[in-house]
This record gives structure tokens, sequence and C-alpha cells, in this order.
């Protein structure tokens, strides 16, 4: 359990009480309320929202963490949740009670998700509806919540949640590719708050950092925290850039590009950073391209702080060409990021099938334009942290068909830290969220390695 989670269980800051008064700015479950309506009625990105909340000053450390927790909870078992209210409800809620449905979709995470006490659940639910619209409400939302809190535990024992939690689109997709029962351990792999993954900036200090950091070291290179670290940026060796956040799934692409020291490497679609960083360290001397000038500020920055260097250009990589074409390319191509749910629940909230056949065909003309962007003999390595097929093998598989002047060159057990599984028979990168999961799992990465003839045909 992490330490977010342990503060829901034993805070009890708004006790059963006669009234119940407007929740000031510092109650979290006010930000988790106003967050939970950005991404699911505005449609807006969690960490967009997350960004945007003028009362995140308001709230401690440990306050802020527990609103982010309740409000992931609730996009992570949305499914399940709203199964529990339905049953609890005398009649259904219409749409235009939705300020409602939200309460009780806080107050059903904390008694059945978050083991918070019924009494402080119920209680601070009530506190939220105070002032606002629903205020009316009241009634019912007691009425639902304390029927939840008695019969919550016998009714979730017979839910499905794997697939109450997944969007049908996502279901029928990852069953097709995959197989229904790797279908439903990336379901269930959702579920859990994910642990933290860092990248230490000089593999020699390895056993030291997971030592200072008191982290377990995976097989793939990279060092894991338990979830609920505490804040990034006052752990060991943040401040000094000893290393830097990045999922060990995330963490593979870049060093599928095999020893770059010395090397031209570009880095396409490069903000925040990772694989820049990465390459940096490596020795080569890499170029990070961007469409955004945001970003790519965020990445200087980014660099500075790890003290690393490496060219930067903000342009779109759809039409760019360099003077010269470089001996590795990067491509991590925008996507529909399904791969990271795990991390990023809203985003299954968010996005839908007809976004992915709009991005496959960015993910097409990125390919066309990197193709030129590789010197005879280099190395090309596209990458989606996706888990739709049509975002990866499907994409190469065109590429490839289309006359580009590529050929696989597959991966070895060796070079991914023996994740045999990981890897595809054609050679390619894929991991799943299920992966590795007796240590924490692995966002869901494809990645496929290619490099350019030197001549009309293959070398």
């Amino acid at each position: 359990m992490t330490q977010a989670a342990k503060d829901a269980k034993t805070s009890t800051p708004h006790k059963a009480r006669a009234s119940h008064p407007k929740p000031s700015a510092a109650d979290p479950r006010v930000l988790a309320r106003d967050l939970l309506r950005a991404v699911l009625r505005e449609r807006v990105a969690l960490d967009e929202a997350w960004s945007a909340a003028k009362n995140l000053t308001h709230l401690a450390p440990r306050d802020r963490a527990f609103a982010r927790l309740l409000v992931t909870c609730v996009l992570r078992r949305l499914g399940q949740i709203d199964a529990l209210i339905e049953h609890c409800l005398d009649r259904p809620l219409k749409a235009r009670h939705a300020e409602v449905r939200d309460l009780l979709r806080l107050g059903t995470a904390q008694l059945m998700f978050l083991g918070t006490p019924a009494h402080a659940a119920v209680s601070t639910t009530l506190d939220l509806a105070q002032g606002q619209d629903v205020a009316g409400y009241k009634g019912l939302l007691n009425a639902v919540l304390r029927r939840v809190a008695r019969e919550g535990d016998g009714l979730a024992a017979d839910q499905d949640a794997g697939t109450l939690n997944t969007k049908k689109w996502l279901w029928q997709s990852w069953s097709t590719a995959y197989g229904e029962a790797a279908a439903r351990a990336i379901a269930e792999a959702h579920l859990a708050e994910p642990p933290l993954d860092v990248t230490v900036r000089d593999p020699a200090a390895l056993k030291d950092w997971a030592e200072a950091l008191g982290a377990a070291a995976l097989p793939t290179g990279s060092l894991r925290l338990p979830p609920g670290a505490g804040d990034v940026t006052k752990l060991p060796g943040f401040a000094e850039g000893a290393w830097w956040v990045q999922d060990a799934a995330a963490a593979l692409p870049a060093r599928l590009l095999g020893q770059v020291a010395g090397q031209r490497v570009l880095d396409i679609c490069a903000a925040p950073g990772g694989k820049t960083a990465q390459l940096a360290a490596a020795g080569a001397q890499v170029t990070a391209l961007d469409i955004s000038a945001a970003r790519v500020g965020r990445l200087k920055e980014n660099l500075t702080r790890l003290g690393l260097s490496g060219d930067s250009i903000v342009a779109d990589a759809r039409d760019w060409r360099p003077a010269q074409p470089f001996e590795a390319v990067l491509l991590d191509a925008p996507c529909s990021a399904t791969g990271t749910l795990r991390r990023h629940p809203d985003i299954a909230h968010l996005k839908g099938a007809k976004e992915v056949a709009k991005l496959t065909a960015l993910q097409d003309r990125l390919l066309a334009n990197a193709q030129h962007m590789v010197a005879p003999g280099g190395l090309l390595v596209y990458a989606t942290c996706s888990l739709q097929p049509e975002e990866g093998a499907a994409r190469i598989e065109a590429f490839l068909a289309g006359g580009a002047p590529f050929e696989r060159v597959p991966l070895s057990d060796a070079e991914i830290g023996g994740l045999s599984k990981a890897i595809t028979p054609q050679g390619d990168l894929r991991t799943l969220p299920c992966q590795l999961g007796e240590a924490g799992g692995l966002d869901g990465f494809y990645a496929c390695r290619l490099r350019r003839w030197t001549g009309t045909t293959p070398s």
C-alpha cells in the first residue's frame, strides 16, 4: 500500500457531523473532483488538468498525492465503480446528474479500493456536495454510499474486473492481437498503481544508486522503486542529475541502436528527452528534433540538470531534412499511448479507434521522411508506446512493402535483459504491461530495428 493510500485509510479530517460546511480549497477531494470532471466531461488529459489546477498550491504534498491517487483509482476502476453504483441506485441517474455520479464515484473508490473508513468516505463526499448544485442530493449520496459500504465487498467479489474496466474497443483489439488470456493479463496489470523506474546516467554507478534509492535493479538495466516513492525531486540524486524517470520499457528502444559513442544520432519526436539523455550519456553526438518549442525548452532543461549536452531543433519531422544523413535515427512516433495506461489511465477515456486511425497516417508520414535521414548502412529504430498492432508491426510492414530501402535487424535476448517473451517472431520488440509482472510490470512498447541498404539491394 502506498503512503497516499495509507493516508486515505487513516485520515478522517471530516468525521460525520450534523452539518456539512462547504469544503475548502485545501481539501484534496475537491481537487480530485475537479480533475475527474476535467477528464471525463471536458476531455482534458489528466496531466494537463493537474498542471492547470489552481488549488494545488493550497495542498500539502501528502494531500496532493492522495488527490492524485483518488482520481487515478476512479479512472482505473471506472467500470467496476459504475456497476456498483448502478446496483445500489433505486433508479438510474440521468445525464444531467453527472456531478452527482462523480461524487458517488469518488466515494465508492474510497470505500472499495482505498481503504478509507466508511464514515470518513461518506461524510467527506457529503461535504463535497455542500454549496454545489448537487446539495439537494445529499440524501441520495448518503443512502447509496452506505449501501455500497454494506454490500460492496460481496458485489465486487463477483465482478470481472478485467473486462469491466477495459473499453470494449481495446479489449477486442488486444484479444485479437495477443489472445484473450493475454488481454486479461494486460487489463489486470492496469489496475495496480505502477512502480517508479529510473535510468541512471552512469551505468557503472547502478549498484550505488540502487542502494541509495532503496531500488531494485531490473534485468533491463533500469532501477525500480516501489509505488508511492514520494516527491521525485526530493529523492537522492535528482538534483545532481544522477538519473531521470523513465519506464523500463521506454528505455529499451534507444538501446537497440547499440554502441553509439562518437556517432551522429537523431532523436525524432524527442521531448521530453528521456531517450535523448540515454543517447547523450552513451556518448552520441545527439540531435533532438521536436515540433514543439515549449517541449524542446523542457528537454533542454532536463539535459542541463543531467549535465548532458546535445543539439536541438524545433521543426516538423514530416518534412524536415538534415544537411547530411545521420548514422542512426530513433523515431519514437506520436501514438495512442495505450501502452502507458497503467501510468495514465485517463488515456482510455480520451481516445478511441478513430484517433488510432488518424495517428497511423501520421506515423506513415514520419517513417517515409525519416528514411531519408539515415545514412547508407545506418540504423533506424521505430518505436511507439502503444499496444495497438496498427501502430506497431503493421506500420513497418507497410513501410517495407512500399519499397523503403531497409531490412530488419532482429533483436537478441541479451540486448533487452533476457526478456525473450518480449521478442516477436519477426525479431521486433513487443513489451506488454503483464510482462515482468512479479516485479511490477512494464509499459507496453513496440520497437523495430531497421538497417538502410548500402546499395540498391539488401547488403
